[in-house]
């Protein structure tokens, strides 16, 4: 790039800044970018880099690919239904040490190694996700459904001036540790901590009419059209328990959520800081 079409990169930048310093957006982390080294340390330089301009980010995450490696470590089969893992006791003690230990303190290292200041957070710190065992047709363990959110814990490391790095294990009201789904805690949390935005990185390009055609994106999506997309087959498979998790956050008052292909470096940069944006937009 050269020198002009750099300072235009930054003088486009300039207006967004302004909007959101000092506001808060919650970015759910997950996918190839969280595997893929490279891509990795653009995550936490996005971050780190809107953090220093005045934006409150919390990064939450799962450790899905994690969760299973360990699994096959320790000779233990990893089991789904209907896309959600069955967590048993001991499994439950696996996802534990994996979310809250290795990956959440792994992130928080390399975030901090990217300029960030960070500290590491699970759902069970003060109590912050409190969740109900759910219920399915199928027993699923100890995977929970997320019924409340505290806050404070959040604010006070967000006010002290460092980046929340939150591994997505709950606190069940009878005592027990729940395994609960990061996309559906990140819009949980976004919505109690009053975010301008949610945005939830993935594999593919946002929501496409054509599941085929990567160029068919549909950029911006009114909550209201969604059962029609739906009803249309356009929002389906795996789709649609991010997308309602976007309606739900813009529902309870988050201004925006966005799916984003965290397979492009800095797509956390161009959705926040350039006109064109990246992904889909819910609104």
């Amino acid at each position: 790039m050269d020198i002009n079409k750099r300072a235009k990169v930054l003088i486009q930048a300039m207006p967004y800044i302004r909007k959101f310093s000092g506001e808060t957006i919650v970015v759910k982390y997950g996918g190839n970018a969280m595997v893929n080294d490279k891509l990795k340390s653009a995550v936490m330089s996005d971050i780190a880099l809107m953090r220093l301009v005045g934006v409150n980010v919390v990064l939450v995450h799962g450790g899905g690919p994690e969760i299973n490696a360990m699994l096959k470590a320790v000779g233990k089969e990893s089991k789904f239904e209907n896309g959600m893992r069955v967590t048993d006791e001991e499994t439950i003690d696996i996802v534990q040490m994996v979310l809250a230990g290795k990956v959440n303190k792994n992130l928080v290292q390399l975030m901090e190694k990217h300029g960030g200041k960070a500290i590491g957070l699970c759902g069970l710190d003060g109590n912050m996700l409190m969740a109900e065992k759910l219920v399915t047709s199928a027993d699923l363990g100890y995977v929970g459904e997320i019924k409340e959110v505290n806050p404070e814990p959040l604010q006070n490391v967000i006010n002290n001036g460092y980046i929340p790095i939150v591994a997505t294990v709950a606190s069940g009201y009878d005592g027990n540790v729940y395994n609960v789904n990061a996309d559906i805690a990140a819009a949980h949390i976004a919505a109690k901590i009053g975010a301008k935005k949610l945005i939830l990185m993935t594999d593919i390009r946002g929501l496409l009419k054509d599941v085929n055609d990567e160029d068919s994106l549909i950029s911006v999506v009114n909550v209201s059209e969604v059962p029609m997309l739906k009803r249309e087959g356009i929002i389906k498979g795996g789709m649609i328990p991010k997308i309602d998790c976007c309606v739900e956050a813009v529902r309870s008052g988050v201004s925006r959520a966005h799916i984003i292909d965290g397979r492009i470096e800095h797509s956390i940069l161009i959705e926040m800081f350039s006109d064109e944006g990246i992904g889909t937009m819910f609104y």
